[in-house]
């Protein structure tokens, strides 16, 4: 389903594993996301986040302004790779944020439409509830026809 460029497609989109961690948007536009990551029901034996939620978070931010903008009949995304490179232990919910220009998503889209497939690197910043920088994420993202073939 096509959207104007002022709207977000309300398709579903989800992976059951990462639903259960809780995570959910804070705020969410047209090549824009904020996610929330919280403590609660992530936190590790010594009760501060778990190293898998950051990378849940990591791979969440980047790839949902791409799934936004997909036409999922044709296209869907996929993590090439992840790197989380941890600065401090969080105690608290953990957010992260990240975004395509409508330049970028132009460009995605062009490559996609021509080769079948696009790619990008996200990098950001994960932060605890004191808007401290508690691990810095670089996050490759593939975008893929349903009929690509490598």
């Amino acid at each position: 389903m096509q959207t104007d460029a002022d709207t977000v497609q309300t398709e579903k989109y989800s992976v059951p594993f990462v639903e259960r961690t809780g995570m959910q948007p804070l705020e969410k536009r047209k090549g824009y996301v904020n996610m929330l990551m919280p403590l609660a029901g992530n936190e590790n034996h010594v009760g501060v986040m778990y190293m898998g939620a950051f990378t849940v978070l990591a791979e969440a931010a980047a790839a949902t302004p791409a799934i936004d903008f997909l036409d999922k009949k044709r296209f869907f995304p996929i993590i090439k790779d992840l790197y989380v490179d941890f600065r401090k232990p969080a105690g608290s919910d953990v957010t992260a944020e990240y975004s395509l220009s409508g330049e970028d998503i132009a460009a995605l889209q062009a490559d996609l439409e021509r080769k079948g497939s696009a790619g990008y690197l996200a990098e950001m910043e994960i932060k605890d509830a004191d808007d401290v920088t508690v691990a810095h994420a670089k996050v490759t993202v593939k975008l893929l026809s349903h009929g690509y073939k490598k």
